[in-house]
């Protein structure tokens, strides 16, 4: 309506409308749909975007029509969307056109379908790589000097964590039976101790937790130093808390896919968890937490205290960010985090690289 409608329809066919939807009729031309653009885009200030529905009445080609509309796009500055429904019949144009880089929407349906999945879509996240306090050049130093590749010794692993500035539970390796038990005493009992060597630790007997006293670690550590493969021991103080998991694993075009949950039997038996392509926003670390179906166990739930949220998802977006810069590692998952409402603190992890 107004003086902009009424200038327009001077310049249609007869019997046009100029409402909304603007009609150019079968028998309007190449001249007549740039107009009708151009209206929208510099006279009608209430109209923030412009549908071209432009089909083909069968009788003439559209190769000049939708020039105008390729010119059209690459200049209006109020979106403009192609619903091109002549595939059929104007095929050969519909292709020419694609090829300039266009997408088409062969109906109004499949526009609205995406119009309405865009708009309810989260924003997209920060294209910055989260670096505070991620010692790049030490990852690369460490990653550098580790000789074969396959599962890296637990030092390297609390190096690269450590880089990362990934809490890591306090430990000591040996095979020295009398330097364990002194490591054992300083840290304070109970502590946890586990078989350096085999891969599957669990499986082998490898992990004894609970440890209360010098007497009871001391035959520990000869039962475990018989497994075979065993090559020292691991000792750590016995931590309490909720045990989370993140893991990594590397794809080939995509880069590391990393994943989060609750660890334990939430991971292996009831395959709770959620992912996201590193590197890795707070945002996206936030929202991955919260697609995890026992969320409640995080948040707290029936009495029970919940873990520090934000200390998890800061350790995801850490570990996202060493992923960043190691491409080598190809698989790695720290099980468990043990987290309290306090702290959340890697206990246990594996890194596989290959070079």
């Amino acid at each position: 309506e107004g003086p902009g409608a009424e200038d327009l329809k001077s310049k249609r066919v007869p019997g046009a409308s100029v409402g909304n939807p603007i009609d150019i009729l079968a028998t309007g031309t190449p001249g007549h749909l740039s107009i009708a653009i151009d209206y929208c885009e510099e006279k009608f200030e209430n109209i923030d975007a412009i549908l071209a529905i432009f089909g083909t009445p069968g009788l003439v080609t559209m190769f000049e029509t939708y020039e105008v509309l390729h010119q059209k796009m690459l200049t209006c500055k109020k979106p403009l969307f192609p619903v091109l429904p002549s595939v059929r019949t104007a095929g050969e144009e519909v292709a020419f056109f694609l090829e300039k880089g266009h997408v088409n929407f062969a109906d109004e349906v499949m526009l609205g379908t995406a119009l309405s999945r865009i708009i309810n879509a989260p924003k997209p996240a920060v294209p910055e790589i989260e670096l505070f306090g991620v010692d790049v050049p030490r990852i690369r130093r460490i990653i550098d000097s580790i000789p074969q590749n396959g599962y890296i010794e637990p030092h390297y692993v609390q190096a690269l964590l450590h880089s990362a500035g990934i809490p890591v539970v306090e430990e000591f390796v040996s095979g020295n039976k009398d330097e364990v038990l002194a490591f054992a005493r300083r840290c304070g009992f109970p502590v946890v101790a586990k078989v350096v060597g085999p891969v599957h630790k669990s499986d082998v007997g490898g992990v004894v937790l609970n440890i209360k006293g010098e007497q009871h670690l001391a035959f520990e550590f000869d039962r475990m130093m018989q497994i075979p493969e065993a090559r020292a021991i691991m000792v750590q103080p016995m931590l309490k808390g909720t045990e989370l998991f993140i893991g990594a694993k590397y794809e080939e075009k995509f880069g590391h896919v990393v994943l989060c949950g609750l660890g334990g039997i939430f991971v292996e038996v009831l395959k709770d968890v959620s992912s996201g392509l590193a590197p890795l926003s707070y945002e996206e670390a936030y929202s991955m937490i919260h697609s995890l179906r026992a969320y409640k166990i995080i948040q707290g739930t029936r009495g029970q205290k919940g873990v520090n949220e934000d200390k998890f998802a800061e350790i995801i977006v850490r570990l996202s960010t060493l992923l960043r810069f190691a491409t080598e590692i190809k698989e790695m998952d720290i099980n468990p985090l043990l987290a309290t409402e306090k702290e959340v603190v890697a206990v246990d992890a594996r890194i596989r690289i290959e070079k």
